[in-house]
């Protein structure tokens, strides 16, 4: 019995270590929806914004991350939602103008409030993960503004014993796994925007648990741990009707290397838009999305893998759709997310 916990447990940690980068999920169309990594994105927008995404990763790989989430955020404050020169172009003017650019002022003070439902699965691991958001947005200055924001919420983590092989079915190590457990999660960030820039600053899962994967005799094998993203973008005009949109993306993790991702978008008046991506030591991506009408949006992504795991996968796949609820001015394109 002794020896069939061990082999358990070095199994498991080998399952939980190779994955200890990507406690959370990850993304290639984070730059289609930063609500996902700041909190304080919630409410940047004069209409609600929902989303539904789906990420297949190292697709051909038995047991590869497939992540799922819908996302909703709001704006609160009749001054914001119900428009002034910040919250929607008077004369309707396209945002990706210079005429919005010289325009801009920033947007009225109000609330932001959100909800994520994520879920990610890798090997026999199910992880779910749900949170409420609060955010604030005030303008600090004519063109810039700043918003705070907090989410709380809960995660859960999965082991379904029943993919997990041993030399003997029905060990009763198995039955003492606790392999069902909720945990409270927060997350917290900052974000300050104008009509050309972006740039955020973010913490998750820094409520740190000492376990995921507990028997009654033994407890931390894995220890969750803070995960912090600094991001910014900024715009440059080609001309009235297409801009340029580098971003990029810091992600620090201990005790992994610090990892990093860089994107561009060209995008064409607010119809549509392409680009590329480049992660450090793992992937380089296509991505291209198109604003079908005021109601709906949908992006695609694809990523070719760099990493050993080229060898056994297919590349990664992403695809977003967006939903724009309560949007009075009909707008196709997103004001201040961009």
């Amino acid at each position: 019995m002794l020896r069939k916990s061990l082999l358990l447990s070095v199994m498991l940690c080998f399952v939980v270590l190779t994955n200890y980068a990507q406690q959370r999920p990850q993304y290639t169309q984070y730059v289609f929806n930063n609500y996902l990594l700041n909190p304080a994105v919630a409410g940047i927008e004069n209409y609600t914004d929902v989303k539904l995404g789906y990420r297949s990763q190292w697709t051909g790989l038995e047991g590869a991350p497939v992540t799922a989430y819908f996302s909703i955020n709001a704006p609160l404050g009749t001054n914001f939602t119900q428009g002034d020169a910040t919250s929607f172009p008077s004369d309707g003017q396209n945002p990706y103008s210079r005429m919005y650019y010289q325009d801009y002022r920033a947007a009225e003070p109000h609330h932001g409030i959100g909800f994520t439902l994520i879920t990610d699965k890798a090997g026999p691991i199910d992880q779910t993960n749900m949170a409420a958001t609060y955010a604030y947005h005030l303008g600090i200055t004519s063109k810039l503004n700043v918003s705070v924001g907090v989410s709380v919420g809960a995660n859960q983590l999965h082991i379904n014993t029943s993919l997990i092989t041993l030399e003997t079915q029905g060990d009763p190590v198995l039955r003492d796994f606790n392999n069902n457990q909720w945990k409270p999660d927060a997350s917290l960030g900052i974000w300050a925007y104008s009509s050309n820039y972006y740039f955020g600053v973010s913490a998750q899962q820094i409520l740190p648990q000492n376990q995921y994967i507990t028997t009654s005799t033994n407890s931390g094998l894995n220890k969750t741990v803070p995960h912090y993203f600094v991001t910014g973008g900024y715009k440059f005009y080609l001309n009235d009707d297409v801009s340029l949109l580098p971003s990029a993306l810091l992600k620090f993790i201990q005790p992994a290397p610090t990892s990093f991702d860089v994107n561009m978008k060209l995008s064409f008046r607010d119809r549509f838009w392409f680009g590329g991506s480049y992660r450090k030591d793992d992937s380089f991506g296509v991505l291209a999305g198109f604003n079908l009408s005021s109601f709906i949006n949908v992006s695609y992504s694809y990523d070719a893998t760099t990493s050993a795991l080229n060898t056994v996968s297919n590349g990664s796949h992403e695809i977003v759709i967006g939903i724009m609820l309560n949007n009075r001015y009909k707008l196709t394109s997103p004001q201040h997310g961009w």
